[in-house]
């Protein structure tokens, strides 16, 4: 079954024409003939939420380590600990 909003979103590019030339939501769904609650701005809502939606959804797995990216980073945490260890022997604090 075919959404009720799906013969305005048809038109979208008039719609979008239309407003950029200057005419208000109110005008354009006379010229259309829309009907229902503020369908113009009710579709233009949806389509700014569906973009939104669009660069939400670029989520995902992290890439897998190499095993080079874990040896180094073992590496560099061995270094920090030691350098961490020699601080607080200096400070007295071990």
């Amino acid at each position: 079954m075919p959404r009720k909003y799906q013969h305005t979103i048809e038109s979208l590019p008039r719609i979008k024409r239309m407003l950029s030339e200057g005419m208000t939501q109110k005008e354009v769904e006379d010229a259309l003939g829309l009907t229902g609650y503020r369908p113009v701005h009710e579709l233009l809502k949806r389509e700014r939420k569906k973009e939104v939606q669009g660069l939400l959804k670029q989520r995902g797995r992290k890439p897998a380590k190499t095993l080079q990216e874990y040896k180094y980073e073992n590496k560099r945490l061995k270094m920090e600990v030691e350098l961490l260890r020699d601080f607080l022997s200096l400070t007295g604090k071990e």
